[in-house]
């Protein structure tokens, strides 16, 4: 089995139930290196002694807190430990909330918990607990000396464990005064603006299918790399800025603009299923001839 970035036990009640963390996060970035542009030599991070100058290695290094100006006391992983031993070993579990009560502003990471050695039943227990009452367990730990404030959730036959903000990390509507530059009771819409909106709305309105949306930037960035790499130099694209300006709707009459767009929606579904239909009819033909 994969090894776990934390492993310990949720405390639920009186019972203690051994799991692990894993990531739920699948990595699929492209790696870039920094250049010096002078002469193409990479660029390496370095970690030095700033009264020496001198590199030092990562088995010399220690952390430690500054209590006073130029005065530290030495902080090693054993304290962090002794600070708290059952917040760094348990996912302490202290309200149960309906799922619907969360704030989606409040979410940061998600991870899944696995069962750890003879914690299957407990582990099988809270995830039914959790699915049959559509509640998310809010519980607390300790990852990596931090403490985090987490969503425990069901989710097929597992458990997921989500990172979350707590409420001082997140500013509210009323609390982030850049919002005041921005009257927007002033704007007004025109009920045909509205209703044209929502009749394109409803026109792309669809069944919820996560898997179906990709993170397209990365092929098109290697895609692009690739043709840099091949003709040595790129020249500018006028289409892109022609269609930049196209879509610019900073103006006062929104109307044309959602038009168009159901236009093409309208026209892009037609096409999609008209696309579908001779495929269906040659199946059948083939089906005949056979």
């Amino acid at each position: 089995m994969a090894r776990g970035i934390w492993s310990g036990a949720i405390s639920f009640g009186l019972l203690n139930i051994p799991v692990a963390v894993m990531s739920a996060k699948e990595e699929e970035r492209l790696s870039f290196k920094m250049l010096d542009k002078r002469n193409k030599a990479p660029i390496g991070y370095k970690q030095y002694n700033k009264a020496t100058g001198r590199e030092v290695e990562r088995k010399d290094i220690e952390k430690a807190y500054e209590y006073k100006k130029n005065q530290f006391v030495i902080i090693t992983e054993e304290d962090f430990l002794k600070a708290n031993p059952k917040a760094t070993k348990t996912i302490d579990i202290e309200d149960f909330i309906s799922l619907d009560e969360v704030d989606v502003l409040l979410f940061e990471k998600p991870y899944y918990l696995v069962p750890g050695k003879n914690g299957e039943k407990g582990y099988v227990l809270l995830r039914k607990i959790l699915e049959d009452t559509n509640k998310v367990a809010i519980a607390k730990f300790v990852l990596r000396s931090k403490q985090h404030l987490v969503a425990v959730m069901a989710r097929d036959e597992y458990l997921v464990l989500e990172m979350l903000r707590f409420a001082h990390e997140i500013q509210e509507t009323h609390e982030a005064k850049f919002l005041d530059d921005f009257d927007l009771k002033k704007v007004k819409i025109s009920p045909r603006e509205l209703k044209a909106a929502k009749v394109l709305v409803d026109e792309m309105t669809a069944k919820w299918k996560p898997e179906q949306y990709k993170d397209t930037y990365q092929d098109e960035l290697l895609k692009y790399i690739k043709k840099k790499i091949k003709s040595g130099d790129v020249e500018e694209n006028e289409e892109l800025e022609e269609e930049a300006q196209e879509t610019d709707t900073n103006v006062l009459d929104l109307l044309p603009f959602l038009q168009k767009s159901l236009g093409e929606t309208h026209g892009q579904r037609k096409a999609s299923h008209k696309s579908r239909t001779p495929a269906k009819k040659i199946v059948k033909k083939k089906r005949a001839r056979a």
